[in-house]
């Protein structure tokens, strides 16, 4: 296994610590939260930059790359859901998005072909991450009496999470658009 395929499943394996951690009310607990979340989201670019630049693409990779990133933001979106710092139905739109494409994925992986992420589902991707950041910190993070930076931190982190959520619907029509021809025998 190489090194970019080992950094996407640290990814994964990082995830129930991000989530135990921002579980905890104690203001700290949220701190390493954040930390290990970054962490997680370092290794997304890292494992991306290593693959292209060594030429260590691989089908694995192409495969199980998106599904380590989708676990991660749809774990963080779920869990600022529940803590009220995430409107529902903007989750909810975000991860019916994810499962659209991933069985779309399934599907043509099922006709012998691997999809690989397409430019606007990273730019995506990186503004997940970086809205919910925003939302971890800005956002009254548990343990807090108020929000670090205030109101004008909670519209700044609410606009990056709206952004977010137009890039989530636009890439996902992309994405089917520009790949319909793995499912048009269906």
């Amino acid at each position: 296994m190489n090194l970019p395929n080992k950094l996407t499943l640290l990814r994964v394996c990082l995830i129930p610590f991000f989530v135990i951690f921002a579980r905890m009310s104690a203001f700290w607990a949220q701190g390493v939260a954040v930390g290990i979340y970054a962490l997680a989201c370092v290794t997304d670019a890292l494992d991306g930059h290593i693959a292209r630049s060594r030429n260590l693409i691989t089908n694995f990779g192409k495969f199980m790359d998106p599904i380590a990133d989708k676990l991660l933001v749809m774990s963080a979106m779920i869990v600022l859901t529940a803590q009220g710092r995430m409107p529902d139905w903007v989750c909810i739109l975000m991860l019916g998005r994810e499962f659209l494409v991933s069985g779309f994925r399934l599907v043509a992986v099922e006709n012998g072909v691997v999809i690989a992420a397409g430019p606007l589902g990273k730019v995506k991707t990186v503004f997940q991450m970086i809205s919910t950041i925003a939302l971890m910190l800005l956002v009254s993070p548990l343990g807090a009496d108020e929000s670090l930076f205030g109101l004008p931190g909670t519209i700044f982190a609410n606009v990056l999470m709206y952004i977010a959520l137009v890039l989530t619907v636009v890439s996902g029509a992309d994405y089917i658009i520009r790949n319909r021809a793995c499912i048009k025998d269906m």
